[in-house]
Parts: C-alpha cells; sequence; structure tokens
C-alpha cells in the first residue's frame, strides 16, 4: 500500500508537469497567433481596426493562461516533491518496522526454543539413572543403564545431537548417541567450560547456557545447556557429576532464519540474522559467515528498531527472554537491500 501511494504521487507529478508543458505551450501558440493577427491587422488599415481588437484581446487571454499555468505549476511542484518524499519515508518506515517485528518474532521463537532446552538439562539431571550411575560405589551395570536411558531420551528429542554425563573427575562415564562420539565414554571433559559451569550451579534449579561453538567431538556446531548431577538427586543435594546437553544448533537455527516470513522477491534481497551478544553471527539464512562474521548493529540502545545504512534497511530486536529463561543478549536482525 505504501508504495502504491508513492507511485502514485510519481504519476500525478509526471502528468501535472506533462500537462503545464503543453498548457504553456498552447499559451505560447496563442500569443504567436495573436500577434500575427496584430500585424495582418496593421496592414489592412482602418478595416483591419476591430480584429486589432479582437488580437489584443487573445493575446491577453495567452499571457492570463500563461501565468496561471506558471503559477499552478509553482504550486503543485514542490507539494507533489513532498508527498513523493513523504511517501518514501512511509516505505522505509513501514519496510523498517516490518523487519523489526520478523527480527522479534525470530529472536523469540529462539528464546522459546532454548527455554525448553535449559528446562530438559535440569529435569534430566535428576532422573534415577543419572543419580544412580554416579552415587559412591556405583557398578558398571548403573552407567551402562543410564546410557541406555539417554538413548531413550535422545531418539524422543531430535533436537539434540548427544547427552553426556560426567563424574565429579570428569571422566565422561554415559552418553546417549549410538552414532556419534563413540569413544566418549572414558573422556576427560574436566577442562571443557560447560563441565566446569555444571558444576558451578548453585542447586538443581541453576543451569548453565553456553556459547554456539563448534563442538570437536561431536562434528557439528552446538548451543550447550548443563547442570549438575546432585547427590540423592535432592535440590540442595552435593554435586556428585555434570550433565551436558548438546543442542543441534546448526539445524535448528537455520531452520528458524530460512522460515522467517518473506515474500519470494524479499527472500532475494534480504539476509535473516542471529547474533550473539558481540555481533557474532550465529546463523544466517545465506549461510555465509556464521562463528566467523560480526556485524555491528547501530541499536542506539534500544531492544529493538530500524534504520538505513549503505544501501539496505535494517530491523532488529533484543532477545526477549522468555519465562525462566533470561536469553544470552542475543539479536535478530534482518537487513534489507534496496
Amino acid at each position: 500500500m505504501p508504495e502504491r501511494v508513492v507511485r502514485l504521487a510519481e504519476e500525478v507529478g509526471q502528468v501535472t508537469g506533462q500537462t503545464m508543458q503543453g498548457i504553456e505551450q498552447v499559451a505560447k501558440s496563442t500569443k504567436m497567433l495573436a500577434l500575427n493577427a496584430l500585424i495582418e491587422s496593421a496592414r489592412a488599415g482602418e478595416r483591419g481596426a476591430g480584429f486589432a481588437v479582437v488580437a489584443r484581446e487573445v493575446s491577453e487571454v495567452a499571457d492570463r493562461a500563461r501565468t496561471l499555468s506558471e503559477d499552478l505549476s509553482g504550486e503543485l511542484r514542490p507539494r507533489i516533491a513532498e508527498l513523493t518524499e513523504l511517501g518514501h519515508q512511509l516505505v522505509a518506515r513501514v519496510r523498517g518496522q516490518r523487519l523489526a517485528d520478523l527480527a522479534l518474532n525470530a529472536i523469540e521463537i529462539v528464546d522459546r526454543n532454548l527455554y525448553e532446552r535449559s528446562c530438559d538439562v535440569r529435569w534430566w539431571a535428576t532422573d534415577a539413572a543419572v543419580v544412580d550411575a554416579l552415587a559412591p560405589g556405583a557398578p558398571a551395570a548403573a552407567a551402562a543403564f543410564a546410557g541406555r536411558r539417554l538413548g531413550v531420551i535422545l531418539r524422543s528429542y531430535t533436537v539434540y545431537l548427544d547427552l553426556w554425563l560426567a563424574d565429579a573427575h570428569g571422566r565422561v562415564v554415559a552418553h546417549g548417541s549410538s552414532t556419534r562420539a563413540r569413544d566418549a565414554v572414558g573422556s576427560d571433559v574436566s577442562g571443557q567450560a560447560w563441565f566446569r559451569a555444571a558444576m558451578a550451579t548453585r542447586d538443581s534449579d541453576d543451569y548453565a547456557a553456553l556459547d554456539v561453538e563448534q563442538h570437536a567431538g561431536l562434528g557439528a556446531t552446538t548451543a550447550t545447556y548443563a547442570t549438575a548431577v546432585r547427590e540423592g538427586g535432592r535440590a540442595d543435594g552435593r554435586p556428585v557429576g555434570a550433565l551436558g546437553a548438546f543442542f543441534d544448533w546448526e539445524h535448528q537455527a537455520q531452520t528458524i532464519v530460512e522460515g522467517v516470513r518473506l515474500t519470494p522477491a524479499e527472500r532475494e534481497s534480504t539476509r535473516v540474522l542471529l547474533l550473539d551478544r558481540d555481533g557474532l553471527v550465529l546463523a544466517a539464512s545465506d549461510r555465509v559467515g556464521v562463528l566467523h562474521e560480526r556485524v555491528a548493529l547501530c541499536t542506539d540502545g534500544q531492544p529493538s528498531g530500524t534504520y538505513t545504512a549503505d544501501g539496505t534497511t535494517v530491523g532488529f530486536a533484543l532477545t526477549p527472554g522468555y519465562e525462566t529463561y533470561p536469553g544470552l543478549g542475543w539479536y535478530g536482525a534482518l537487513v534489507q537491500r534496496h
């Protein structure tokens, strides 16, 4: 609709300009005819005197028509120009707000998705099989059973790459995947960020959300959620190990950025991005620059908004969080070429 207003304003400007030129040309032609008539009436002497009066009147009418045309053109031209400019501004504002709304929708989907991940890991860390596998003196069969239990969970929750269970020393005692990281059991993860963060959680309501990264052991991009497994499964129990849930970030995030509702024409000229707090590209609809490129958003301290830069319109939105998940300071952003 705003684009149609701009086109109409431009068309009115063109038609008005052409019409004013036509009127001015008619006035010039009429003026010329009047002058020729005066010349001929002068040659005719007294017999042309009456015709001379008519010729002068016609000349005056031509002058008035030309003056009116110039006045009308002078009045209309700046107003049409202003209307056109206002139309362009309206188009830019509507386009920018649409991009910002789509950016907010994308980051809200991410928030809701990751909120569920934070709930999953805290719940599974209290599963009896998981707790029993880390109990003092637990037999090897307990760890094996925990692995099978994690496998059942993993087959149902296909958004995860794997689930790893490590003891208090950082030794992996069980994991759920039968196709990934087959050498995970027995490996030492005590130096990995997810394990250290999990062991530092305050109680069973607490969890750690790690930055998106390329996980060497799993050979994929993950967003890891972790928490401590506590003695007896009690909320305030002593940490006896850690559970790490490795979310399949690349596939899930790509589904989100490619699923933003754009028209085919918009999709050709628009890049949909998920950015971390520092502008690092976490996901991109064109799959370019992921975990390498940084985008500097001009937010002016606002949680959402739009602006134009370098021939593009940018719409952005800061993560609002969802339920008990506060978000990680990430942004959704759409960059559309003009």
